[in-house]
C-alpha cells in the first residue's frame, strides 16, 4: 500500500507569529482602542520572552498612531504604557534614520530623548528586560556607539533576565559590521553567548543570525551585486564551520527543548535556523525545523536569498524528500 503524504500547511506570513490574542489587541488599534493592547499586556504578566515578542510587534503596531499617547494621557501611572511607549520610540527614531537615509549620525538630542524615555520606563518597571534592550537597539544610532552606556544597560538587562533572546540579538546588531563592530566581534559575541545559554534555549541560534548580518552587510556594500570574495555566494551559508555552527545550534536547542508545541516568540528564530541548515547541507535538521515551524514563516532571512514564500515553500519541499 502507497503511503499517503500530509499536504503541507500553506506558507504564513503571520505578523503575529500565531499568537491570537496578540492579533485581537492589533485589530484594537485599528479602530482607535488601546484597552485591548492594556488588556493584553496585563494578562502576559512577567513572561519575559512573550512578553518583549507582543511589546515589539505592538511598537511596530503603534509606532504611526497616538495609540499609546492615549494610553498613557488615561492611564499616566501604567507601567505597561510606559515600557510599550519607549519601545515605540525607539521604533520611531529608526523610521526617521530610514527617512533621511542615515544610519549612525542622527541628531544626538533626539537619541537622547529616546533614551531617557527608555530610562523612565526601566524607573517604573523595575524588574521588566526589555527597556534595556530597547536602550540596546537605540544605541545603534549614536555616532560614536556611546560605549560605556551600552556596557552598563547590557549589565542591567542580564541582571534581570540573562537569556533575553531579544537583547541578544540587539547586541549582536550592534557589535556587527554594519553599525559599531566588526563581523569578528559578533560572532565572538554569539559564541560565547551560545556557549553560556543553559540547554534547550535559543541562544545558540545567534550564531545563525550573526551569519544572516555579514551576508547583509556585504549586499549593502555591494547594492546587491555578486562580487568575487569568500563571504558570497554558496561558500557563505556551507563552508566547514557553517555546517558545523548548525549542528551545534540544533544540538544545544532543539536537541535538548523540551517537547511541546511552538511558541510565538520562537518563530523568527526557528525560521533562521530553518534557513541556515537548508544552505548548509543538513536537511534532517531542516526538515525537524519546518516541521515545528508548520507553515509560519518570517520575511528574515529568507528575503535574503530570493523570493521569501518561494524559499520557504521550495526548501521544506526539497527537505521533506531527501
Amino acid at each position: 500500500m502507497a503511503v499517503r503524504r500530509r499536504t503541507p500547511p500553506p506558507v504564513r506570513f503571520d505578523p503575529d507569529l500565531g499568537d491570537r490574542p496578540l492579533t485581537a489587541a492589533r485589530q484594537d488599534i485599528v479602530i482607535g482602542r488601546w484597552q485591548g493592547v492594556r488588556d493584553l499586556l496585563y494578562a502576559t504578566g512577567n513572561r519575559w520572552a512573550l512578553r518583549t515578542h507582543r511589546i515589539r510587534i505592538l511598537a511596530h503596531a503603534v509606532a504611526g498612531s497616538t495609540t499609546v499617547e492615549t494610553w498613557l494621557a488615561a492611564e499616566p501611572k501604567s507601567a505597561d504604557a510606559q515600557v510599550l511607549k519607549a519601545a515605540t520610540e525607539v521604533v520611531r527614531l529608526f523610521g526617521r534614520a530610514v527617512a533621511a537615509g542615515r544610519g549612525t549620525g542622527l541628531d544626538r538630542n533626539r537619541v537622547d530623548r529616546v533614551v531617557d524615555c527608555c530610562l523612565r520606563a526601566a524607573e517604573v518597571c523595575p524588574p521588566d528586560p526589555m527597556p534595556w534592550a530597547s536602550l540596546l537597539t537605540a544605541a545603534r544610532l549614536y555616532e560614536d556607539g556611546a560605549r560605556r552606556r551600552v556596557t552598563q544597560w547590557w549589565d542591567e538587562l542580564l541582571r534581570r533576565d540573562p537569556h533575553h533572546m531579544e537583547g541578544h540579538t540587539q547586541l549582536l546588531r550592534y557589535y556587527s559590521a554594519r553599525w559599531h563592530g566588526t563581523h569578528g566581534t559578533m560572532y565572538d559575541f554569539a559564541r560565547d553567548a551560545a556557549g553560556a545559554a543553559p540547554p534547550g534555549s535559543p541562544l545558540p541560534v545567534l550564531v545563525q543570525i550573526a551569519r544572516v548580518e555579514e551576508r547583509r552587510y556585504v549586499s549593502d556594500a555591494t547594492h546587491g551585486r555578486p562580487v568575487v570574495a569568500p563571504i558570497t555566494g554558496q561558500q557563505h551559508w556551507n563552508h566547514e564551520l557553517a555546517v558545523t555552527d548548525v549542528r551545534r545550534t540544533w544540538d544545544r536547542w532543539l536537541g535538548m527543548r523540551e517537547a511541546g508545541p511552538v511558541a510565538a516568540e520562537e518563530v523568527g528564530e526557528l525560521n533562521y535556523l530553518a534557513h541556515a541548515a537548508c544552505y548548509a547541507g543538513r536537511p534532517k535538521e531542516a526538515a525537524d525545523v519546518f516541521r515545528l515551524l508548520d507553515g509560519r514563516a518570517v520575511r528574515v532571512p529568507w528575503s535574503y536569498t530570493g523570493d521569501a514564500a518561494a524559499q520557504f515553500a521550495r526548501w521544506r519541499r526539497q527537505v521533506a524528500t531527501a
